[in-house]
């Protein structure tokens, strides 16, 4: 299996692709949430927002989150509309999301023609307790079907994940635990193509290669491209690789 990487903007990159290419969209994009209010959401930056005083680490930011929820649901319906027209028929299409922007996900996903079919939780068992309410130890996975679903396939996948945050070798700031992004490509099939329009530090990518599908990410950040870039080839052996030029 290969991969292909962009560095670029992911709506920019996402008009380029051919139509029907992917057979599945498994994406983290930038929740522009962790406020109360609107002007909390869009003046401080993602490590402002994701990230705790105290914490003994120093990942890098990341671009792209400071839109009111108004702006983010036209954005994400924008870009979730461009990769429908990449999506296959039965295509599969899976959304990370928190709680403060579940409700406009799952409108930007069926407003790009996807057809929902459900929410998953991700539940994060080493998430922080909160003094007197209960723990927000979940973010949740929307996800829907470019038309139907294949039912041809013997495959029976799972409605829930639990698994915390990596910690050894952490190298983004929402870096997604490797068992639940296998889990998940597994909707794709075998020898299928998945597609990541937010890579981030690879690990959709990772997951992709490790359950022989290949896969074609975009990243807008250099920092997380080159990262990106190096846990890829390290899934895969030089011949394996392709590495798109930066986009215009």
């Amino acid at each position: 299996m290969g991969y292909t990487l962009h560095r670029g903007d992911a709506l920019t990159v996402l008009k380029t692709l051919r139509a029907e290419s992917v057979h599945a969209v498994i994406t983290d994009p930038p929740y522009n949430s962790g406020g109360r209010t609107s002007s909390q959401r869009t003046s401080r930056t993602a490590r402002a927002k994701y990230v705790t005083s105290n914490s003994t680490h120093n990942l890098a930011s990341f671009p792209g989150e400071n839109r009111d929820q108004r702006s983010y649901r036209g954005w994400l319906t924008e870009l979730l509309t461009e990769c429908y027209r990449v999506g296959v028929d039965q295509a599969v299409a899976c959304v990370f999301t928190d709680w403060r922007q579940e409700p406009t996900t799952t409108d930007a996903l069926q407003m790009a023609g996807w057809t929902w079919s459900g929410t998953m939780p991700w539940i994060k068992p080493a998430s922080r307790p909160r003094k007197g309410g209960f723990k927000q130890s979940s973010e949740f996975i929307v996800w829907g079907v470019k038309g139907s679903l294949d039912h041809s396939r013997a495959i029976y996948l799972p409605g829930d994940f639990t698994a915390s945050q990596p910690r050894k070798d952490r190298v983004h700031i929402t870096q997604k635990p490797v068992e639940v992004m296998q889990a998940l490509v597994r909707v794709c099939p075998e020898g299928g193509t998945v597609l990541d329009p937010f890579t981030g530090s690879g690990t959709t990518g990772v997951a992709a290669l490790r359950e022989d599908r290949d896969f074609i990410g975009i990243e807008l950040s250099d920092h997380y491209a080159a990262i990106a870039d190096e846990r890829l080839r390290g899934e895969l052996t030089q011949n394996d690789v392709v590495l798109a030029a930066p986009e215009d």
